[in-house]
């Protein structure tokens, strides 16, 4: 049945079913990759703050660091400059925000694209269908109902399909997008807060 359904739409349907495959790869990933352990493990604030506490920051552990969440990369980030001060380290903080977001919202552009281009595909497919159906009418009269009902089936066909991969990759985009803003903010807040961390410690060592 859905092979009959895709034939039926004729030859647009193979870039929306192409971008439906690649709508529905960058969610999985995404999804996988934005989950908040994977970006934002707040569990291991309290070992970071322990290590600092006790004077334990050694460059093995911020190369460490370095290779794990973005969270624990950032804050690896900001100790290496703890000595520079304060506004130095927030200056970091400012920059490397940037870089972080942009890695989390990796395949988003291409996911919005998906949702923006697919709709048009339905739309092309529409108004090919509607031209094979009045050079059917055209050529044939009215009477000749199959190839009528082809036209008007592929034409109904395709403009389904298109809002079918357009409305979740849509749904999905927003979705991610508010996601990422979420995961930044907190790690924003968190090496904020590690950062006051660190320059009490350096007003008041233990």
């Amino acid at each position: 049945v859905m092979i009959e359904y895709l034939m039926a739409g004729g030859g647009l349907m193979i870039p929306i079913v192409l971008c439906s495959i690649v709508a529905a790869g960058i969610t999985l990933e995404r999804l996988w990759s934005l989950r908040s352990q994977e970006v934002n493990p707040q569990s291991r604030l309290a070992a970071i703050h322990r290590r600092i506490d006790l004077g334990d920051v050694t460059d093995e552990w911020l190369d460490e660091l370095l290779e794990r969440s973005p969270l624990e990369r950032l804050s690896a980030q900001v100790l290496q400059v703890r000595h520079g001060g304060k506004s130095v380290m927030q200056d970091l903080l400012f920059v490397e925000v940037k870089q972080i977001a942009h890695e989390l919202e990796r395949y988003l552009s291409t996911l919005g694209s998906m949702a923006a281009i697919t709709p048009l595909l339905g739309l092309l497919g529409t108004v090919i269908g509607m031209i094979k159906v009045f050079s059917a009418i055209q050529a044939a009269g009215l009477g000749e109902a199959s190839l009528l009902a082809g036209g008007i089936s592929e034409a109904l066909v395709t403009t389904a399909a298109g809002l079918g991969v357009a409305i979740p990759a849509l749904v999905m985009h927003r979705f991610l997008s508010r996601r990422v803003d979420e995961l930044l903010i907190d790690i924003e807040h968190h090496v904020s807060g590690l950062i006051d961390h660190c320059a009490a410690q350096s007003v008041h060592p233990k």
